[in-house]
């Protein structure tokens, strides 16, 4: 079943420039200019990973020369623009931290200060977290977890000696804010000053539960948890991961072992089994049952995701080249000016499904990575 894979992730980056990476479709759609991103950056992130599980250079190697194309020697990033605030615009930061550690280039040093440089300026809820972005203020999106804290974390252990409080009370604060103990399940955002036109009133909270939110908050903490050094963190941050994968769970389609685009609405006309969540989870399973935080059965139940999405969404064309589907294009919450981004059943149901975007194939290659440490 696998047969295929390493041929159809090397197309990716042959048919790929950084300046034009065929994986980031909302660019290419919207006619965008180069810039610093997080959808290149979770490809980046996996293609590292399968240089170091393959021992194959051509993955790092197109990963340097793609950094090199928006890092300039004094640490300057391409269309990287602090004021916008932007979470999702610190997640490719991830990837310097290896880069530099192997090529040794001053320039990726001097890049990470500019990102940590823009978290400590980033805007903060009463709560003490990020705001998702400046034109999201007050708000906490599940995405942003992701976003930023895997490269906080990454920081504390190089350069803070190891300090994870901040990284800890934000996420404990999503726990505490953000989980719905009768579903078990994680909202997508939450707005603290109950503002906002998709916010309820009262708790502030987003309407529903939509896959990949989840699955961002999934693998950020599988990752924080195999970067974090102190025992104590990752004791508490294991505690709130193992919940998360007990809650999801309760919704995994038996058939496939995938998971819905709104995770508690199986079945219901316009839901569907969605790709980049559904591999976002089988990552997630695979990569906790190999640190030891989640059960060993876990694994199983990763790798019969990963396996379902092959046998779903993986699919031939006309030239016998491979193309993953199923993978939702884009959602997100408001903002003010666009009413259709409301949180609703039927706004998530109604976004473009795609083949081969990187917020779908990244998840992907890296649950694929695991599946290679398995076999090893």
């Amino acid at each position: 079943m696998y047969t295929n894979i390493d041929k159809y992730i090397k197309r990716l980056i042959e048919e790929s420039t950084p300046d034009c990476p065929m994986w980031n479709i909302e660019a290419i759609r919207g006619g965008k200019k180069p810039s610093w991103n997080y959808i290149d950056g979770c490809m980046i992130t996996a293609l590292i990973e399968m240089s170091s599980i393959t021992g194959d250079g051509v993955y790092f190697d197109f990963a340097e020369r793609f950094i090199d194309y928006y890092v300039g020697e004094d640490g300057g990033i391409l269309g990287y623009d602090v004021a916008k605030y932007n979470l999702d615009d610190v997640n490719e930061g991830r990837v310097l931290f290896k880069l530099y550690q192997k090529t040794g280039k001053e320039k990726y040093r001097k890049a990470i200060e500019a990102q940590y440089s823009h978290l400590l300026h980033q805007p903060r809820t009463v709560s003490g977290n990020f705001w998702h972005k400046a034109i999201y203020p007050n708000q906490i999106w599940l995405d942003g977890v992701y976003m930023a804290q895997v490269f906080s974390t990454l920081y504390a252990k190089n350069y803070l000696s190891g300090d994870y409080s901040d990284v800890l009370m934000q996420i404990e604060n999503v726990r505490g804010y953000m989980f719905d103990n009768e579903k078990r399940l994680y909202y997508h955002g939450i707005d603290m000053s109950r503002k906002s036109f998709w916010a309820d009133k009262e708790t502030g909270l987003s309407s529903s539960f939509w896959l990949r939110s989840i699955g961002w908050f999934t693998v950020a903490l599988a990752d924080i948890i195999e970067i974090v050094d102190d025992d104590a963190t990752r004791v508490k941050l294991s505690e709130i991961f193992s919940e998360l994968i007990d809650g999801i769970l309760l919704y995994r389609d038996k058939e496939s072992g995938m998971f819905w685009q709104v995770v508690d609405q199986p079945g219901r006309e316009g839901n569907y089994l969605e790709t980049s969540g559904s591999s976002m989870i089988a990552y997630a399973l695979l990569k906790g049952a190999r640190l030891g935080v989640l059960t060993p059965d876990k694994a199983g139940l990763g790798r019969e995701t990963f396996d379902g999405i092959c046998r779903r969404y993986l699919t031939s064309d006309e030239e016998g080249k491979l193309n993953l589907g199923g993978i939702c294009l884009v959602a997100g919450l408001g903002p003010e000016d666009n009413r259709r981004r409301d949180g609703s059943y039927g706004y998530y149901i109604s976004e473009p499904i795609v083949e081969n975007d990187a917020k779908g194939v990244a998840p992907f290659v890296l649950a694929y990575t695991e599946v290679l440490r398995q076999e090893a």
